[in-house]
């Protein structure tokens, strides 16, 4: 299964996660966001920056409750909360922020 981006195919599991997270870019994360029904603000797009950076660093994606604490201390507690989180990404914030972000499932979602 892959995504078909700029005439590319970028492989994904079967939930849609990529499996090669150096191919991620813009485009494909607009893709995959439309395909997950999240209509990408720069709200958005701040999260799933932040999501990437967060790997950068720590070579994980963070599980929802880690995500929030990560987001209040760098947003504030107004973005660092599971409301306005779930408000962003309905279906999960950790599971379908990373899923945008490019970035593996992360550890303790089902």
């Amino acid at each position: 299964m892959a995504y078909e981006v700029n005439g590319s195919a970028i492989e994904h599991d079967e939930e849609g996660y990529i499996t090669d997270i150096s191919a991620w870019n813009e485009d494909l994360a607009a893709i995959i966001a439309k395909d997950e029904e999240v209509e990408m603000t720069d709200e958005h797009w701040a999260i799933v920056n932040f999501l990437r950076e967060y790997y950068d660093e720590y070579q994980i994606a963070p599980a929802v409750r880690v995500l929030v604490k990560a987001a209040k201390k760098k947003f504030g507690p107004e973005k660092g909360n599971n409301k306005y989180l779930y408000e962003l990404f309905p279906y999960g914030p950790a599971k379908q922020a990373c899923k945008i972000a490019g970035l593996p499932k992360p550890t303790g979602c089902v």
